[in-house]
């Protein structure tokens, strides 16, 4: 997770929500990303989103059966989606986003009938430190 951190704090200092995403597969690094919505102008380059795509490229495959998914918010229904089509076998997430997550707030993607691939399911790693640097961002814009 403080990798995931870290990719959240130069997020940040590129004006783009902090937010950071590393995937592991046996204790390999294969991605790490920031959210670069702004920077891409892309409403769907969220740190998962990006994260995913590397991960995939790496392995050339789709399917990331063996790998895990660090990410420093809880992911929203985009990637709650991304992170079941591509069978991540675990979501690790920081912060809990009540307004915009999807895994233990809002539509609970997970939990839902048509899921077919659920991650095992870790919340709250670091969470105050990912807490703090959303608030500071935030605060700085106010």
């Amino acid at each position: 997770m403080q990798l995931a951190l870290a990719e959240a704090r130069a997020a940040a200092a590129a004006g783009e929500v902090p937010v950071g995403c590393v995937i592991v597969r046996d204790g390999t690094v294969l991605a790490r990303a920031g959210n670069r919505t702004l920077t891409d102008k892309d409403p769907t380059a969220h740190a998962e989103l990006i994260a995913i795509r590397a991960a995939a490229a790496a392995l050339g495959s789709e399917r990331l059966t063996d790998c895990d998914l660090y990410v420093t918010l809880e992911p929203c229904a985009m990637c709650a989606a991304a992170i079941s089509f591509a069978r991540i076998r675990r979501l690790y997430f920081a912060a809990a986003d009540p307004k915009g997550g999807a895994v233990e707030h809002g539509v609970r993607f997970f939990s839902a009938p048509t899921c077919h691939h659920r991650p095992e399911i870790y919340g709250g790693i670091a969470e105050s430190d990912a807490a703090a640097l959303l608030r500071e961002f935030f605060r700085e814009r106010r």
